[in-house]
């Protein structure tokens, strides 16, 4: 399985046969997103989670998605660093990754190492996110049920993030729900769900949690899977994934086409000079853009 994700993550040659012979036996696992600022918990959070889905006989993969080091590329892995005490569990596979300099909280090849997870038998596949605050979106094209991890004393609370990730919950928790202001932050969220209502009807619960002692961890899985009945009961779940796969295509297409304009149309050197044409005014990027589009479109028919 390490040497496989490190295929996924390096895009080496043998990666897409890979990919194609695994994607037919995925399907089947849950993927739980949790994110939320620096600070919050995810780790520890995470650890708990896993600790409780092993408890009910369930086996379980991880994606830690650790910020990236500037001088070596790799992850800083401080996540599984955290999560030491499961190396034993052959039930466990835990997995950092760097982002490589990915905005919205998660590495490119996230999903193809969840979907790698997935087909190798994993009941649930956890995916804590880098925690770089209301740009981590991402996270909801891709799991089924996502976790947004509040903790109190965050300065006006709900409203430092209120315009990014608190619109993707599915499920909120507090966590550090030990500490002065834990009721503050859950009016808040109350508030704020007070005047918005989804379109699927879902309210989203809130789950206090002291992850460091390990509660609220089994209230917190509960929740997780009156969410899941919800979906099935609804009929959502499929609806939800042909949507995630939508923006998954868009992401692919657009990738492959763009290494596939390099490769034929763009030489060495050839963005850089383009780059000093416009810088210097000689160009305009939007006319630019057309023709580039416009000779690839007809080198393509």
């Amino acid at each position: 399985m390490a040497r496989a994700i490190s295929v996924i993550e390096d895009n080496t040659p043998d990666a897409a046969q890979l990919l194609k012979a695994l994607f037919p036996f995925s399907g089947k696992a849950r993927v739980i997103g949790l994110t939320g600022a620096p600070g919050a918990g995810k780790s520890t959070l995470v650890d708990q989670l896993a600790r409780e889905y092993r408890k009910q006989g369930r086996t379980v993969g991880i994606i830690a998605v650790d910020p990236t080091s500037p001088y070596t590329g790799g992850a800083i892995l401080g996540d599984r660093i955290r999560m030491q005490a499961h190396h034993a569990d052959s039930g466990i596979f835990i997995r950092s990754m760097a982002t490589r300099g990915n905005l919205g909280g998660l590495a490119r090849a996230t999903t193809d190492v969840a979907t790698a997870l997935d087909a190798s038998g994993k009941d649930v596949v956890l995916i804590e996110t880098v925690g770089v605050g209301q740009d981590e979106v991402d996270i909801v094209r891709l799991a089924d049920v996502t976790i947004v991890i509040l903790v109190p004393g965050m300065g006006d609370d709900v409203q430092t993030i209120k315009a990014g990730i608190m619109e993707i919950a599915d499920i909120f928790v507090i966590n550090k729900s030990d500490r002065e202001g834990a009721d503050r932050v859950e009016r808040e969220i109350r508030s704020m769900q007070s005047l918005a209502v989804r379109s699927d009807h879902w309210t989203p619960p809130i789950v206090k949690t002291v992850a460091t002692e390990g509660k609220g961890i089994s209230d917190l899985a509960a929740a997780v899977g009156n969410y899941e009945q919800f979906l099935h009961k609804q009929d959502l779940l499929l609806t939800k994934k042909i949507s995630n796969w939508r923006e998954r295509l868009t992401e692919m297409l657009r990738d492959s086409l763009l290494e596939r304009l390099f490769r034929e149309r763009m030489k060495e050197g050839d963005l850089s000079r383009l780059a000093a044409d416009i810088a210097e005014h000689r160009r305009d990027p939007y006319s630019l853009v057309e023709e580039i589009v416009r000779k690839f479109g007809g080198n393509s028919a």
